[in-house]
């Protein structure tokens, strides 16, 4: 029997963030709103012969602190901080797995690179000791579907669950695959997506995209929208989100409700598998099928939470892709991108920015472009240069990843009575 509801809006009632910003949505949300810059030199390993050196960074994160040797020792650094950032959202929405119907809880995560710290430990040992000195747990830690595997075991959950593998988007996309699972009468997903991609091959492998800044100054690096923009810093972190049925949340007394996915869309540029298309129109088409899914127009959005990619040809598209969606009420929109504070985290990042929206919506306020100087006036942007307080009811996120993907998510705030 078909039991789809295609009209239902599932509702955010929990979330959890590890990031350089902080550990916990609070700590984060303050350090965001000071607008503190955490983009420093890679501690995690002599960077020093590379072209970029600088990242953002988790400090202070113990996995003993969040999880059981057993998990740490099979498990890689980007699993243990999205299943410690998943720990905080179950606290957060006062959600224990265990009091419900294992079918009744999924896990649909976001990954964009996995396990680098275990598969670069795992490489080294099998080219200076051979192959008998490779750890058995190699064969799952490196793997996507890591976070969301052991995070089922440890909860026991049977609901519906996967991993969603779009880059820099996926953290979006997770999101909308939650909803769809909810929408067919599973009523409690986690979401979200994190990245540890600090190592000698991950860095490479960034570098190789040709996108990263190469800058020594962390002032003078990641710089959304800024005329001096000149690539982005990786960084490691990420959240998690616990999405419900608004019936089950309403029953079960959750202790709040940050917002409803209202829409969501996504394109492909089908343009190149490395350079961006010179024509916005998809990643525009993806941010108007979103308001159209959600039932609404450009003057009901408060605020875009950009994508931010943080080189000038990419800004650039991103600029003009919000013209097209928005046309007149483009530069009446305020826009922010406040990963320029802490460096992008692959599919880690867009589910740290949903994060973001949602403490906007809570909050009334929004967050000033990160690391923002000389904003390029020919994108005709309402760039927010210092956190702005007002009414905050709706919010479009928008990612893009690597390759061609577009995703943009609307988030609307719920009356409370």
């Amino acid at each position: 029997m078909n039991t789809t509801r295609p009209a239902l809006r599932p509702v955010v009632t929990g979330i959890g963030v590890i990031a350089p910003s902080g550990i916990g949505a609070e700590e984060h949300w303050r350090s965001t709103l000071r607008g503190e810059l955490r983009v420093g030199p890679i501690s995690s390993f002599d960077a020093g012969r590379y072209a970029t050196t600088l990242a953002g960074q988790v400090e202070g994160f113990d996995p003993a602190d969040h999880l059981s040797g057993r998990i740490v020792l099979q498990t890689d650094r980007w699993t243990w901080l999205g299943m410690a950032a998943t720990e905080l959202a179950l606290a957060d929405a006062a959600y224990d797995p265990a009091a419900h119907d294992p079918y009744a809880t999924s896990v649909v995560f976001a990954a964009g690179s996995g396990g680098n710290d275990f598969g670069q430990r795992e490489i080294q040992r099998l080219w200076s000791r051979g192959r008998q000195a490779v750890s058995v747990y190699q064969s799952i830690a490196w793997f996507y579907a890591a976070t969301t595997g052991q995070t089922s075991i440890k909860h026991g959950l049977k609901g519906p669950s996967g991993v969603m593998v779009s880059d820099a988007a996926g953290g979006l996309d997770s999101l909308a695959q939650a909803r769809r699972t909810i929408r067919r009468g599973t009523p409690t997903v986690l979401a979200g997506g994190a990245e540890a991609g600090l190592t000698p091959y991950a860095l490479t492998c960034q570098i190789t995209g040709g996108r990263l800044s190469t800058s020594g100054e962390p002032t003078d690096a990641y710089k959304p929208f800024d005329r001096s923009a000149g690539g982005y810093v990786p960084a490691e972190g990420g959240a998690t989100l616990v999405v419900e049925d608004p019936a089950t949340a309403g029953a079960r007394g959750a202790p709040r409700v940050y917002a409803e996915i209202a829409g969501y869309a996504a394109t492909h540029d089908a343009h190149h598998h490395r350079d961006p298309s010179p024509d916005p129109r998809w990643y525009a088409e993806a941010m108007r099928r979103a308001l159209a899914d959600a039932r609404l127009t450009p003057a009901d959005v408060d605020v875009i939470f950009a994508d931010g990619a943080g080189s000038r040809d990419l800004d650039d598209l991103e600029a003009r892709a919000i013209q097209l969606a928005f046309g007149a009420h483009a530069e009446h929109v305020p826009v922010t991108a406040p990963q320029g504070l802490i460096g992008r985290m692959c599919a880690g990042g867009s589910a740290l920015a949903a994060v973001n929206a949602l403490l906007s919506i809570r909050d009334g306020v929004i967050p000033a472009v990160g690391n923002l100087d000389n904003p390029v006036p020919q994108y005709r942007l309402d760039l927010v240069r210092t956190p702005r307080e007002g009414p905050v009811r709706v919010a479009m996120v928008n990612a893009r990843g690597y390759g061609g993907f577009n995703s943009s998510l609307i988030l609307k705030g719920v009356p409370t009575a």
